[in-house]
């Protein structure tokens, strides 16, 4: 047995040194070891309930993102390849197709958003305000429209259990300085509407995406995902309608399920049916192979 019931400790000879809520990462000495698990995160909550192989699909879209952006900013990456890893990992089968070894980098503790399109938490904010984090935005706006250019829309990064707060860019300049604060908006927005414009070409909307950065070298580097369904939302084009909530092929459909059973929010925390688990990862999946144009790879 490599993990326990709820996918959150594998037992492996390195130091755990963060549980998140859906990675587990691990002290190799010079580099790190990320795990990503069959969780599934809603709402700040980590559900009871596993997606199986939702993991792979999260690590293997990764790798394929990782790989198509690196000439705009560096990557932790070192190898995502189960096949060049250490013979000390090898043993551990568990590990292949959703563990990667990284570079030691310190982790920003900032959220970066991107927002294409109006939609989930930012359309509730927009209907209250009319603005997204303090960003005041076109009047008349309807749910799912695509906004006038894509805006960036920062928010705290919390532990489990813990709300993120959306914040201003005004707020990220004080906690992180000027110059680094415009680096990483900046660089998120180049990284949305580089990869927006691929997805379209697929068939897809990249409605909305979030990334992490950190520090190595005392350079910036590009941290944990990027544009999976964890991170992203993604809608298909031809499904598109302005004026209602979309689709997605994303964890929206598990956020749609727990709105539907009137879930406050708060525990306990309520397990998903296997209907759910099931439609979920064949989103997850269908997403996978539209955009990188290859079957799944189960491993």
């Amino acid at each position: 047995m490599f993990c326990d019931n709820n996918n959150y400790n594998i037992n492996l000879p390195f130091n755990l040194i963060h549980q998140g809520k859906v990675r587990n990462i691990y002290d190799l000495v010079d580099n790190y070891l990320i795990v990503a698990s069959d969780r599934i995160s809603a709402f700040d909550y980590v559900l009871p309930t596993l997606i199986l192989n939702k993991g792979k699909v999260l690590h293997q879209l990764s790798m394929f993102w990782f790989n198509m952006t690196k000439s705009i900013i560096e990557n932790h990456i070192v190898t995502g390849d189960f096949n060049t890893f250490p013979q000390n990992l090898k043993k551990y089968s568990y590990l292949c197709g959703r563990s990667m070894i990284v570079k030691k980098a310190t982790r920003i503790n900032i959220e970066c958003i991107v927002r294409g399109y109006i939609s989930g938490s930012g359309w509730s904010e927009y209907c209250k305000t009319g603005k997204i984090c303090n960003i005041a935005l076109d009047k008349n706006l309807k749910e799912s429209s695509k906004l006038q250019y894509p805006i960036f829309t920062p928010s705290t990064k919390e532990e489990t259990g813990q709300h993120d707060k959306n914040i201003s860019f005004a707020d990220m300049i004080n906690i992180l300085g000027q110059e680094v604060a415009y680096k990483l908006k900046n660089t998120s927005i180049e990284l949305y509407n580089k990869i927006s414009q691929y997805t379209l070409s697929k068939g897809l909307i990249l409605a909305d995406t979030k990334f992490e950065y950190g520090v190595y070298n005392n350079n910036i580097i590009l941290i944990d995902e990027i544009f999976t369904p964890d991170s992203s939302r993604f809608w298909e084009i031809d499904k598109y309608q302005e004026g209602k909530s979309q689709d997605s092929l994303d964890k929206q459909y598990v956020r749609n399920y727990l709105e539907y059973i009137k879930w406050n929010k708060e525990p306990p925390i309520p397990k998903l049916p296997d209907s759910i688990v099931k439609q979920t990862i064949m989103k997850y999946i269908d997403v996978y192979e539209k955009l990188t144009g290859c079957k799944f790879n189960y491993v």
